[in-house]
């Protein structure tokens, strides 16, 4: 019998953030509460930019954002947050920009692939691709059993199942 295997892959659905942001803008553009503060969120190239006159409307901003991102089923884990998620403050309007993450880190990846070794099923052998992973197995409930454990555990990055045979 062959083994199975699946990867283990974190990747940005592209589509589905620039539907995000362009609905957390029309919102943005709609609401009472951001008339007359120079409210804007953009996504250009990798970057997700937001701006506001004040602090706290660039983070209602962040908040517009992250709530349309979470519908569209996009984990917040892909966002990288510039000077630690805090609102900097540049001519006269405050700023925060979030670039998009994609692929496993190789420290991630060595991360996953010890849980994997330590508490999974014996016989699961992880193997580090560039920034994915590949986890093969003889049993298919082994490795039903490795996404249940990696999705009970609280890593610092969004995983996605592919490739599953």
């Amino acid at each position: 019998m062959a083994d199975s295997s699946f990867d283990i892959v974190s990747k940005v659905d592209h589509q589905e953030v620039a539907n995000a942001v362009n609905q957390a803008a029309k919102e943005i553009s709609q609401r009472y509460d951001f008339k007359n503060v120079g409210a804007s969120v953009e996504l250009v190239g990798e970057t997700i930019k937001m701006s506001a006159n004040s602090e706290e409307r660039c983070r209602a901003v962040l908040d517009v954002l992250q709530t349309k991102l979470v519908k569209r089923g996009v984990s917040l884990k892909h966002l990288d947050y510039s000077s630690d998620g805090e609102p900097r403050l540049s001519d006269k309007e405050y700023r925060l920009e979030a670039a998009l993450t994609s692929g496993i880190s190789s420290e991630n990846a060595k991360k996953i692939s010890k849980i994997i070794r330590e508490e999974g099923p014996k016989g699961v052998k992880p193997l580090i691709q560039g920034d994915e992973l590949r986890v093969t197995s003889k049993s298919r409930d082994d490795l039903q059993e490795i996404q249940r454990l990696l999705k009970s555990k609280d890593l610092d990055v969004a995983l996605q199942y592919t490739n599953y045979r």
